[in-house]
């Protein structure tokens, strides 16, 4: 239970992973493949913390800021294509039901993944450090599964909830609100990454 509190609590942040997996469960694209690769994306990096990678960042101390300007950069142009699209109002693609390919789908996952510094604080660094409250293996096991369960959850919920937003989001004008938010959160996390 500790473990599957604490993951939930530091997943649970508004983000840019988060906002992608709303966005395109509301276009009810590759919702499953997506939250599949999210939650065991968290589960390999949940695991490495449990298992000590933190002593890795000791190391290796500039990688911190390195991954931060990386994951920066990704979001600031990610919230500039959101805003740009806003602006241009073209959803004839999400209003039709149509999607794009899943493997650019998961690869803008996979950028929101492993390019967000934020990602390896919690799991490598926060739930890492919390795990050595377990000297017992079992008990270690048991909150890193607690950790993963949660992320499981936490992104199939938000993927196949974010439906129950559709009849919100079946014009134009929504989608666009939607699209000029996410710039905005991209824009304002990368602000907060490199500060």
């Amino acid at each position: 239970m500790t473990g599957f509190a604490t993951g939930f609590s530091l997943i649970l942040a508004i983000g840019a992973q988060n906002a992608f997996v709303l966005r395109q469960g509301l276009a009810r694209t590759h919702v499953f493949w997506l939250c599949l690769f999210c939650a065991a994306s968290d589960a390999l990096l949940i695991s490495a913390g449990v298992l000590g990678f933190s002593a890795v960042v000791a190391l290796y101390p500039g990688l911190p800021r390195i991954m931060a300007l990386a994951g920066a950069a990704f979001l600031a142009v990610y919230g500039l294509q959101r805003m740009i699209a806003a602006w241009r109002g073209d959803y004839a693609i999400q209003l039709s039901g149509q999607s794009k390919a899943l493997l650019p789908t998961l690869a803008t996952a996979a950028a929101f993944t492993w390019l967000n510094p934020h990602v390896y604080l919690d799991t490598l660094g926060l739930i890492g450090a919390i795990s050595t409250d377990y000297h017992d293996t079992g008990l270690k096991t048991a909150f890193g599964l607690g950790a993963v369960i949660a992320s499981f959850i936490f992104f199939f919920s938000l993927g196949y909830g974010a439906r129950l937003l559709g009849p919100v989001m079946q014009s134009a004008r929504a989608w666009r609100v939607l699209d000029a938010l996410i710039a905005i959160v991209m824009w304002a996390l990368a602000i907060k990454l490199i500060s």
